[in-house]
C-alpha cells in the first residue's frame, strides 16, 4: 500500500526553492518561473499615502496576494498609513512591474520593493574593507575577539590593564581563530562612569601600537570619541567600533574617512521607548549609514550592529534577537554582540562567568538569522559554535 507522506517544506529564499523543485525532478527550464511562486515574503512600507496604499492593496489582491492597511485608508479618512504587503516573490515581481508604470510615489515604492527583494536573495556580500585589510564576509561567520583594557568592564574589567597581558591575550585569541581584535578603553556597561578621552587614549594606544606590529588580523578600537579614534588610527588601527553609530561625536565620521578605516555602526538610545522597535532601529542605522557615506567612508567598510543591551530592556533585547533577519534589508554586514551580557544573565539567572552556554545559544540564533560577525569573549568556543552553525545553515 502506498502511503501519502504530506509535510510542510520550509523555504525562505529563491535558492532553497530552486533546490527543492529540482529535487522533485521538474524541468530545469521551469526553475526560473516556478521558484518565485514558492517564496512568501512580507514587506512593510511606512508612511504611504492613502491613495497609494489603496492602489497597492488592490493590485496585490488582483495578483492573489494582499496588503494590510489602516482601517481609514478605504474611506481616505487618514492621510497616511503603513502598508504590510503579503505575497510570493512572483506576485511582487508583477506588482513592481505595474507600479513602475505609474509616476511619483508609486514608482518610488516599486523601486524600494525591488531593492529589498534583491537584498533578500543576496547569498554572498562584498569583502569588509578596512584600510589595507579585507575580510571575507558571507563565506563564513567572522569572529571578533573582545580585549578590554579597562578596570571596570562588566565582564573582564581589570584583567588586561597591562600592555603585556593585553598583547598576550590578543595573540591567544588570534591563535584560537579570531578574525578581528576589538580593543576597548572605556566600559559601556549600564551605569558606567564616562572616561576622559586622554585617559582612554593612555589605555588603548600602547596596546594598539604593539598589536599593529605583532598580529595580522585587523585591529578595531571600541570608542565613540573622535580624538581617541584619531590617535589609534594614526597608530595603525583598522576599524572604529562606535557604540553611537557616528551620532555622538560630529567629528567621528570625518576621522574614520580620513584614514580609510572601517566602521561599525551600532544602534543606541538613551531611552527605552520605541514606536516600532525594529523600525526605529533600522531608521537609526540608516541615518548612521548616511552620515558615513556623506563623510566619504567606503561603503565596503561599513558594518551594522543592532546594539543588544544598549537602550533596550530584556523584552526588547529578546525581540531584536528574534527579528535580526530584518536587518538584512540594509544590505550591510551585521555584527552581533551578546557575549556574557545581561540578556543571558537575566534569563538563566547566572553570573557573568557562567554565561558561555547562553552566549552560544544567542550566537547560533544570530547566525541563523543572517549575522555575519560575532563579537565574543570566549573565542575558541565561539569559533567552534560558528563553524558548526555555518555547516548547518549556509547551504
Amino acid at each position: 500500500m502506498i502511503k501519502i507522506n504530506a509535510r510542510i517544506i520550509d523555504i525562505s529564499n529563491l535558492n532553497e526553492a530552486k533546490r527543492h523543485i529540482a529535487n522533485i525532478g521538474a524541468d530545469v527550464d521551469g526553475l526560473a518561473w516556478l521558484a518565485p511562486k514558492a517564496v512568501h515574503i512580507n514587506i512593510l512600507i511606512e508612511n504611504v499615502s492613502s491613495y497609494a496604499a489603496n492602489i497597492i492593496k488592490q493590485e496585490m489582491l488582483g495578483k492573489g496576494g494582499d496588503a494590510a492597511v489602516h482601517r481609514g485608508v478605504v474611506s481616505c479618512s487618514i492621510d497616511k498609513s503603513n502598508v504590510l504587503i503579503m505575497g510570493t516573490y512572483n506576485q511582487y515581481l508583477k506588482l513592481i512591474y505595474k507600479l513602475k508604470m505609474q509616476s511619483g510615489t508609486l514608482k518610488l515604492i516599486a523601486e524600494e520593493i525591488q531593492k529589498v527583494l534583491e537584498v533578500y536573495n543576496v547569498k554572498k556580500q562584498l569583502p569588509f574593507v578596512c584600510r589595507n585589510k579585507k575580510l571575507p564576509v558571507g563565506e563564513r561567520t567572522l569572529v571578533m575577539g573582545i580585549l578590554n583594557v579597562t578596570p571596570d568592564s562588566f565582564s573582564d574589567g581589570g584583567s588586561y590593564t597591562s600592555v603585556e597581558r593585553a598583547v598576550k591575550k590578543a595573540r591567544e585569541m588570534c591563535e584560537a581563530g579570531a578574525d578581528i581584535i576589538d580593543v576597548g578603553g572605556e566600559s559601556t556597561r549600564p551605569g558606567h562612569t564616562p572616561v576622559d578621552p586622554f585617559v582612554e587614549i593612555n589605555r588603548v594606544l600602547p596596546v594598539v601600537e604593539k598589536l599593529v606590529s605583532m598580529i595580522d588580523v585587523p585591529i578595531s578600537v571600541d570608542t565613540s570619541k573622535a580624538i581617541v579614534a584619531e590617535k589609534v588610527l594614526a597608530a595603525g588601527a583598522h576599524i572604529i567600533n562606535d557604540v553611537w553609530g557616528l551620532q555622538k561625536d560630529p567629528a567621528m565620521a570625518d576621522v574614520v574617512a580620513k584614514y580609510g578605516a572601517g566602521v561599525i555602526l551600532m544602534h543606541n538610545s538613551e531611552q527605552k521607548k520605541y514606536n516600532d522597535l525594529m523600525g526605529d532601529i533600522i531608521r537609526y542605522l540608516r541615518e548612521s549609514i548616511d552620515i558615513a557615506i556623506k563623510a566619504g567612508i567606503d561603503q565596503r567598510g561599513i558594518v551594522i550592529d543592532p546594539g543588544i543591551g544598549f537602550g533596550k530592556n530584556l523584552e526588547q533585547n529578546l525581540e531584536v534577537m528574534n527579528r535580526l533577519a530584518e536587518l538584512r534589508t540594509l544590505n550591510y554586514p551585521i555584527l552581533l554582540g551578546t557575549s556574557r551580557k545581561s540578556i543571558i544573565g537575566d534569563i538563566l539567572e547566572l553570573p557573568v562567568n557562567e554565561r558561555l552556554e547562553g552566549t552560544a545559544a544567542t550566537v547560533t540564533l544570530g547566525i541563523s538569522k543572517g549575522v555575519n560577525i560575532i563579537r565574543v569573549h570566549d573565542v575558541k568556543e565561539m569559533v567552534r559554535v560558528a563553524r558548526m552553525t555555518d555547516a548547518m545553515i549556509k547551504l
